[in-house]
């Protein structure tokens, strides 16, 4: 049968580390609020050693990717999206030579400065 001592000093161990655990996520977590606070991003090379609450402060700091303007089709009187895999131009006209569709957006960049130029 275990001693007193024994399971005493046990418990003092677990208690010990438990708290060293405990401050560890709270400094982790000070140090991210103070990161985010001044507009600064804590990466993860930062939060090495962090802990558990590492993914978590990682993902907060993030900022949310914004997507570009929706591309149209270059060809004259088409509305439909432009396709990367089809070469920015949309399923309909993707067989179109590359020259014609050059051509196309040369002219709708010169459209566009015209209309720039009357601004």
């Amino acid at each position: 049968m275990p001693k007193k001592s024994d399971i005493q000093d046990l418990v003092q161990q677990f208690v010990d580390s438990l708290s060293s655990l405990i401050e560890q996520d709270t400094v982790s977590r000070a140090r991210a609020a103070v990161l985010n606070a001044f507009g600064g991003h804590a990466s993860a090379g930062a939060l090495r050693g962090a802990g558990p609450a590492k993914a978590a402060v990682v993902g907060r700091l993030g900022r949310k990717r914004r997507k570009g303007p929706i591309q149209l089709c270059p060809v004259p009187g088409c509305s439909n999206r432009a396709a990367p895999v089809f070469g920015m131009v949309c399923s309909k006209h993707k067989d179109l030579p590359k020259a014609e569709i050059k051509k196309f957006r040369e002219a709708r960049r010169a459209q566009k400065q015209k209309v720039k130029k009357a601004a």
